[in-house]
């Protein structure tokens, strides 16, 4: 399955959460989207509340049924409780540790941010958004003035959005470090994880 490009409010509304930035199209329809949403109580099966759970985590990251999958099988064959493994792993991903910093507005824009060539890594340009970050790294914004005021503009509209404590960022310099692995509590996603390890694990 390709990475959606579709409609976001509609996902919004069939999960009942806002997993894409929401607006006033889900403040009008809090309902599930279709011509029956309105009037939907369809009890849902072990099954589909967890395939539910994976494509709401799935949305969220933005990744392909393949690369969240190869995700999951890395988180699996580690040692440690899969399911935090797993969460860390899509954290750590180059393009939603730019979305946790602020210096993009959604993660679509960060991973754009990420692939346009705006971010360095101990120094060295990275294109990469599903670049994994660890504990030590030095990130920073690109010295070109697009760069730059891409991300300023972004911290401008981010600044409610607090920062998780395994990043330090410095506003001045945009510049951010890892300080260290992520954890769990560091990581809220409003998303039952425990369902999909379940779910693959049929």
């Amino acid at each position: 399955m390709a990475r959606y490009t579709g409609p976001t409010t509609r996902i919004n509304r069939r999960f009942g959460m806002s997993i894409f930035p929401p607006n006033k199209a889900q403040d009008r329809k809090p309902h599930p989207p279709g011509q029956h949403g309105p009037r939907l109580r369809r009890k849902l099966s072990d099954y589909s509340i967890g395939l539910n759970e994976k494509q709401k985590l799935r949305y969220l990251y933005g990744l392909t049924e393949k690369q969240f999958r190869r995700t999951f099988d890395r988180a699996k064959s580690r040692r440690g409780v899969t399911g935090e493994i797993f969460l860390q792993l899509l954290e750590k991903r180059l393009d939603a540790t730019i979305y946790s910093l602020g210096f993009a507005k959604t993660r679509r824009q960060a991973r754009q941010f990420v692939s346009h060539g705006h971010v360095k890594v101990n120094g060295q340009k990275v294109d990469i958004p599903s670049f994994s970050v660890s504990a030590g790294d030095n990130i920073e914004v690109k010295e070109s003035t697009s760069s730059r005021q891409l991300a300023t503009r972004a911290l401008e509209d981010t600044r409610i959005r607090t920062v998780p404590l395994w990043l330090t960022r410095n506003d001045d310099a945009l510049t951010a470090t890892v300080s260290r692995e992520p954890a769990a509590d560091d990581i809220e996603t409003g998303i039952n994880v425990q369902l999909i390890v379940e779910f693959y694990s049929r």
